[in-house]
């Protein structure tokens, strides 16, 4: 009997490992819940990418540098940079050079930038629980639990082509 993302991909043959069903399963799943973020933050002028900069920011409450945002951001942003004239061009943060170092650029939130976080922080809330809630604290636990020994071992290096 075919497996449920076997027939949701209409996939013909078997999957060649567990570990193949398992990876695929991971991103069917990491692209169902990136598009339910996404349509959430664009109604609020933001992609996915631009909100976890304001989250950073919003979590750190005080100003940081670019480079260390970029450390810190749930996905690998390839153009910091851009995402934060974006966000600076749309009023969401501000950038102020520091007085010691001129070569370090600050990153801040502007009141802008706080009013929109607060305006999502129940939506937010409201899709983790639409998304996950179906699942007992033991099965979070499990799922949580589980994406962090994988997460791991790809961080040690396992799994590069």
């Amino acid at each position: 009997m075919a497996s449920r993302l076997q027939a949701e991909l209409k996939k013909k043959k078997p999957f060649d490992s567990p570990e193949q069903e398992a990876a695929l399963s991971l991103l069917r799943t990491a692209d169902l819940v990136q598009v339910r973020f996404a349509r959430l933050f664009r109604g609020h002028g933001l992609t996915p990418s631009q909100y976890n900069i304001l989250r950073i920011l919003r979590g750190e409450g005080k100003p940081l540098p670019i480079l260390e945002i970029a450390s810190r951001t749930i996905t690998v942003v390839p153009g910091i940079t851009g995402l934060i004239d974006r966000l600076e061009q749309a009023g969401f943060l501000a950038r102020k050079r520091c007085e010691k170092d001129r070569r370090v650029v600050y990153v801040e939130l502007t009141t802008k930038g706080i009013r929109v976080l607060g305006e999502l922080d129940q939506p937010l809330l409201e899709l983790h629980r639409n998304m996950l809630g179906h699942l007992s604290a033991t099965e979070l636990g499990t799922l949580i639990g589980l994406l962090e020994k994988a997460r791991s071992a790809l961080a040690e290096g396992a799994g590069d082509a």
